[in-house]
């Protein structure tokens, strides 16, 4: 029941990584970005960490060292190399990943072809199966942050079709006030933190029908919106004040605006959504335009009004647990947890997210300085 599935995820982790160079693989111009041989070597010791070796029989594990290497943040498993050293792994070499990769799924294929799942084992291969994909949108937008920023401005792949201008015309979803249920519902998969189904009260409110496009924000930088002070937090203030005072990847050359994307630097379209701002700069956004943005429960309980996709939209709310939220026993349950402090909730999907792999109930987090993200800005009021 498994087995076609694990097949197709990790087939699409190498697809996205076939556009690249050996010496692409192994780049990690800053701490949040891992090189893109790290990813296919983590996602791919996650599957022998906590499927193959604790419960295939007879499996033999590839190389010891690997889980110093490709562990990411696992203290229950054992030590592994600082995240800001990823950069350093000239060894293992990405051949060596690949025949890592190809040893670990031939045991997997084995593994899978049994039919006797255990509930908590079949939970435990379908996270590896969505933790291999959110690794996916990882690879994306780590790979688009390691070209962007060579001087060259390589193209990804310049057949990835163009992206679709947003909508025009602004318009706003009237939500009327009451309770609203927040939280995964039915019997898919989710991931934990999604869990804890629960009722909010929220008051009237109105959303935006479309996002902010680059001429909106355009507008925001012409009209000194980073010198602003009364538009920033006073975190965000100090972050203004030592940025480049533009979203990631945009450029201005000779008087006219650029932005890199994975077709490569072309001129800024004013029609597409804004992407790759970050928190401090929606909200600074959203203030000078009289508005502000909603909260991850607005957007969740009106996520059925509007369509979502293109950018992960910021939202109001801090990454906290959800009422009766648990923490699973053992490493598994350090996978969301530990992290739900100094971090903002980012709702929906962008154009790096795996087919079908968002819904309305995910909740993504990043701290709030970030931009490297396909991060987008969709107003309240």
């Amino acid at each position: 029941m498994f087995l076609n599935r694990y097949l197709e995820i990790r087939s699409r982790s190498e697809e996205i990584c076939r556009p690249l160079k050996t010496e692409d693989y192994v780049v990690q111009p800053v701490v949040d970005v891992s090189p893109p041989k790290w990813h296919l070597g983590h996602t791919t010791w996650f599957f022998e960490t906590f499927l193959l070796k604790p419960h295939h029989p007879h499996y033999k594990e590839f190389n010891p060292d690997y889980n110093f290497v490709f562990n990411s943040y696992y203290e229950t498993v054992g030590a592994r190399v600082i995240r800001t050293d990823r950069g350093n792994l000239s060894r293992p070499t990405v051949e060596e990943v690949y025949q890592y990769r190809n040893y670990v799924d031939e045991a997997m294929v084995l593994f899978l072809q049994r039919e006797n799942f255990s509930p908590p084992l079949m939970e435990v291969i379908l996270l590896g199966l969505n933790h291999e994909q959110q690794h996916q949108e990882l690879l994306m937008t780590d790979i688009k942050y390691i070209l962007g920023h060579n001087p060259l401005f390589p193209a990804y792949n310049q057949n990835i079709p163009e992206e679709e201008s947003e909508a025009s015309l602004q318009d706003w979803i009237d939500m009327p006030e009451g309770l609203y249920q927040i939280g995964h519902s039915g019997d898919g998969f989710c991931f934990d933190n999604e869990l804890g189904k629960h009722h909010v009260f929220l008051g009237e409110y109105m959303l935006s029908n479309r996002l902010v496009s680059n001429q909106e924000y355009l507008e925001f930088i012409e009209a000194g919106g980073y010198e602003n002070f009364r538009l920033w937090h006073s975190e965000g203030w100090d972050w203004a004040k030592s940025s480049k005072r533009s979203p990631l990847y945009w450029h201005k050359q000779d008087g006219d605006w650029y932005e890199y994307g994975l077709q490569g630097l072309k001129k800024l379209n004013p029609e597409k959504p804004v992407c790759h701002v970050n928190f401090y700069e929606a909200h600074a956004f959203a203030l000078w335009k009289g508005k502000r943005l909603p909260t991850e429960f607005e957007w969740e309980a009106a996520a059925n009004k509007f369509d979502w996709g293109k950018r992960w939209e910021w939202t109001e709310s801090a990454y906290l647990p959800y009422p009766k939220f648990k923490t699973a026993e053992g490493a598994i349950g350090e996978y969301n947890g530990k992290f739900m402090v100094n971090q903002m909730v980012l709702r929906g999907a962008s154009e790096a997210t795996p087919t079908g792999h968002s819904r309305a109930s995910y909740r993504n987090f990043f701290p709030p300085h970030l931009q490297w993200q396909f991060s987008g800005i969709r107003l309240a009021q």
